[in-house]
């Protein structure tokens, strides 16, 4: 796998040299010309830990939940101050761990963002199935949330046993979501479980729908390496033939393809914190882009407590961009919208895209990989797999091999990759 993301790199990047993150960042952020930024928030508490889950959690401690917030505070008005004025902003997404069993304090937060920004296309956060309880989606509600994003995983309890977690009721949760309205209501579900086949997922579609979402992911069961998990993933063969049905079947049903993994049954309902040019993460393990680079806070809350209470950024890795290296962060992470429009390209890097990658995008054509109508290029269905297939490459090459280091060591000096 290494190899084919090492060569890949080192073609895209036209250098031999791997990307490169060490403990050396920037005391203070300048984003203040960024465009399209969006914010993400992290709270890595949950009630249980879900072996197959890959991100930074550990299990709630209400103490430790509340002095963690009170850090998370404090860094927002560290960065939020390095601007002059109200930074407008797409969107504000929560995430963890289980953000809602801080609910009590969403509001101060959101509170806190908005001394500093503007945010114009709302606010969302990712749910457990347990969260949801009438009281709990009416305070989110009323402290500004818009959009909500469940973990269902399967609503096959065969696979619910498979993955740790405990069977939901979709009658329940229908209930429950016609009682308090989200302008978009978003279910996630795993594919290439052992054993599944395309019924089990048209079963689980057809279910979120009918339940009351409105958008639906559908990501890959990725085997990372750090994890306890037992759980054997698919080969290549049998994930592309289910990701082709379950996207031919999203189709004939009139649903709208988002992104690589996610439908909608409208034009409005979006939940995706990964599209944006540029982004500021707050909390552990958040991970911050802008036009010059990348960080990556530490995984320990601990010490990123620690940190923010001495009034230091809890930056643990940094990598600060080649032009090319900028473009390839671009252009993996645009394309995950299964669309790249040169215009909005060269609007950003003030060079056109065929002078950069034209080589590449006469082959992707040839390849059948993507199609290009007035300089906007779309992926096809093959070309969907095979950026599927090689974000696989890529996360267990380069990100697995990061989020491993970094859980064992909050502060590594370097990491090359």
């Amino acid at each position: 796998m290494s190899i084919i993301t090492t060569a890949t790199r080192m073609w895209l990047t036209r250098n031999t040299k791997p990307f490169v993150f060490t403990d050396e960042y920037d005391k203070e952020l300048k984003y203040d010309r960024e465009q399209n930024m969006g914010l993400y928030i992290h709270i890595p508490f949950c009630k249980q830990i879900c072996t197959f889950c890959p991100y930074c959690k550990e299990l709630y401690d209400d103490i430790k939940c509340n002095a963690y917030i009170d850090s998370l505070i404090q860094e927002i008005h560290m960065v939020g101050k390095m601007h002059s004025g109200k930074k407008k902003v797409t969107s504000l997404y929560f995430g963890g761990g289980s953000p809602a069993l801080s609910v009590d304090r969403v509001q101060e937060i959101i509170d806190t963002i908005k001394t500093y920004f503007d945010i114009t296309e709302g606010i969302g956060i990712e749910l457990h199935p347990s969260d949801l309880e009438l009281s709990k989606l009416r305070k989110l509600k009323a402290a500004g949330i818009t959009k909500i994003s469940i973990g269902i995983q399967s609503f096959n309890e065969n696979y619910q046993n498979l993955l740790g977690r405990f069977a939901v009721n979709s009658k329940e949760i229908k209930t429950i979501l016609e009682e308090v309205k989200f302008e978009t209501v978003s279910m996630d579900f795993i594919f290439a479980l052992p054993n599944q086949t395309f019924e089990d997922l048209k079963k689980d579609i057809d279910t979120a729908f009918e339940c009351g979402a409105n958008h639906i992911a559908i990501y890959p069961f990725i085997d990372f390496t750090f994890t306890k998990s037992k759980i054997k993933t698919m080969n290549k063969k049998q994930k592309k033939k289910l990701l082709d049905a379950i996207t031919k079947y999203c189709y004939s049903k009139g649903y709208r393809r988002n992104s690589i993994w996610t439908f909608s049954n409208n034009d409005t309902a979006k939940y995706s914190s990964m599209t944006r040019d540029n982004f500021l993460g707050f909390g552990c393990s958040a991970t911050t882009l802008l036009k010059d680079q990348f960080k990556i806070n530490t995984f320990s809350v601990e010490e990123y407590i620690r940190r923010v209470n001495n009034h230091t950024l809890p930056t643990a890795l940094t990598i600060k961009f080649t032009l090319r290296q900028r473009m390839i962060y671009y252009l993996f992470w645009t394309a995950y919208s299964t669309k790249v429009d040169s215009h909005e390209f060269q609007k950003f890097f003030n060079v056109p895209l065929s002078k950069m990658y034209g080589i590449e995008l006469l082959l992707a054509k040839i390849l059948g990989f993507v199609t290009e109508n007035d300089g906007v290029y779309s992926m096809t269905l093959k070309g969907a797999f095979y950026y599927h297939y090689y974000e696989n490459f890529y996360t267990l090459s380069y990100i697995d091999k990061m989020w491993g280091i970094m859980r064992e060591n909050p502060f590594p000096s370097s990491i090359k990759l």
